[in-house]
């Protein structure tokens, strides 16, 4: 199965067209997160979201937990994914699934050690995908995304053999690591940030290397 490619982080038209001629299957766009790279405005994700039709795929990360506050957040931004940042009870999936049926729903999970393996799981029957990345969620410096570290892909490994949902493999991945991510892990597909960007914008170069691996792998 092709490893599909989400780019995030996009902070305008140009860096979604620039991601999208290059093969993106998806776009990120960040709301408020505190902390964290990539953020822009909502005004400006509904401009990118509306400029980037179908079959692209147009995510917005938000930190929202609250089903109202998701359903709000989404309507606002003229999405069709919601990437749901922070830790929430199914129920909460459920919720915004019945207020909109259209949307895809993403739960990111912050794989800190084994104990992300059962919260995995369990999302995995109510999200309509898994997102594994290397946040920090309840510390003191609270990190939802955006480190540039990568976690135990063994970890991730035996999430995506146990998972019932479609998993997405994220956090510090890069060109040159790549290849051994897929092979470790066989994600459905690939989510980074920094790694395709130079000065903190996104790079073509970089960007064309880690597709075209991505496509090798």
């Amino acid at each position: 199965m092709r490893t599909r490619v989400k780019i995030c982080c996009i902070a305008s038209t140009t860096e979604a067209q620039l991601a999208v001629t290059a093969g993106a299957d998806a776009l990120g766009l960040v709301s408020d997160m505190l902390v964290g790279s990539g953020v822009v405005d909502d005004a400006l994700i509904r401009h990118i979201a509306t400029a980037s039709p179908p079959p692209v795929s147009r995510f917005l990360l938000t930190r929202c937990l609250e089903p109202q506050g998701i359903v709000d957040h989404v309507r606002q931004t003229g999405v069709d994914t919601v990437q749901i940042v922070d830790h929430v009870e199914p129920s909460v999936h459920r919720a915004v699934r019945e207020a909109l049926p259209g949307l895809r729903i993403v739960q990111v999970v912050h794989v800190t050690g084994p104990e992300a393996l059962d919260r995995a799981k369990t999302y995995g029957r109510s999200a309509h995908a898994v997102l594994l990345d290397s946040g920090s969620p309840g510390a003191d410096f609270e990190e939802l995304g955006g480190t540039g570290r990568t976690h135990d892909w063994r970890i991730s490994a035996q999430i995506v053999q146990s998972c019932d949902a479609p998993v997405w493999l994220a956090g510090g991945l890069n060109p040159a690591n790549i290849t051994e991510a897929i092979h470790t892990v066989r994600p459905f597909g690939v989510d980074l940030c920094s790694g395709v960007r130079t000065d903190g914008r996104l790079d073509p170069d970089k960007l064309t290397a880690f597709v075209a691996a991505v496509e090798a792998a």
